[in-house]
């Protein structure tokens, strides 16, 4: 059954292909949930009031695909923001409208990732980055440091890699202060990637739902808590809105 979006346990998938998404996004905001992003839903109240907001969300995860299924409801396709991401710089190669800021990432990172993406496209499709240092959403000094860049910046479209919850809740707290910004894209590793810092997995592993063992085995210190103690939960939650045991945690706590 195919509907424009669907809900796992409290969070909403729009349903997409990559191609409806190029042609349709032009202004708002883009999310990608993946299972750990899900979790995060069901604890962070003020992350899951925003990232619901969202102009666009689309399923970054093959899990989430797979689960979708034993529900009977259909996603056209998986849309990881890495894979994304280039896509959409390659299908605005000749519209100079567009001009895209990455904001994210490891001092130097980002330039590698504007170099490299530039070359590819045939022109400067990457216009700025900024590297922000550890712990600047805390600094109102530094957040206004980065409203300013932006600001004076030629840049429509904004890639924030920041990781979630922190990425969402900075692009709402501060986009209503850019209205020279048409899109907000909340991609995390993105740059990373981009960058060849980060490799894409086999697609064998991609097509067996295992990507995210494969980052698992090349970050394991980084990510081995993710996986097996922050987002198993999900596997019981999802159960039981198999059997419609689920309570959205925050409809709930209107309710009351």
């Amino acid at each position: 059954m195919n509907k424009p979006f669907i809900k796992i346990l409290n969070t909403r998938i729009d349903n997409y292909t990559v191609q409806e998404l190029l042609e349709k996004l032009n202004k708002g905001v883009l999310v990608t949930p993946n299972v750990d992003d899900v979790m995060i839903h069901q604890n962070d109240e003020e992350f899951h009031k925003m990232a619901d907001q969202a102009e666009f969300s689309v399923c970054d995860s093959r899990v989430l695909m797979l689960v979708s299924k034993l529900r009977g409801l259909s996603l056209k396709e998986t849309i990881p923001g890495s894979s994304f991401f280039p896509k959409y710089c390659d299908y605005h190669a000749k519209n100079e409208n567009i001009k895209v800021f990455l904001l994210g990432a490891r001092e130097g990172v980002a330039d590698i990732a504007k170099e490299r993406i530039n070359k590819r496209v045939g022109r400067d499709i990457i216009v700025g980055t900024y590297s922000p240092p550890f712990g600047f959403e805390k600094s109102d000094e530094e957040c206004a440091k980065i409203l300013d860049i932006l600001k004076a910046s030629p840049a429509n479209v904004v890639l924030v890699g920041l990781g979630n919850p922190k990425q969402t809740k900075w692009i709402y707290k501060y986009k209503d202060q850019l209205p020279n910004i048409d899109v907000f894209m909340a991609l995390g590793a993105t740059i990373d990637f981009e960058a060849g810092n980060i490799k894409r997995a086999p697609k064998i592993f991609q097509k067996l739902a295992l990507e995210w063992l494969y980052r698992l085995i090349c970050e394991p210190k980084r990510l081995w808590r993710r996986y097996f103690i922050k987002d198993m939960p999900f596997f019981k939650q999802f159960f039981k809105q198999m059997i419609g045991k689920y309570q959205d945690p925050w409809a709930k706590k209107e309710e009351g």
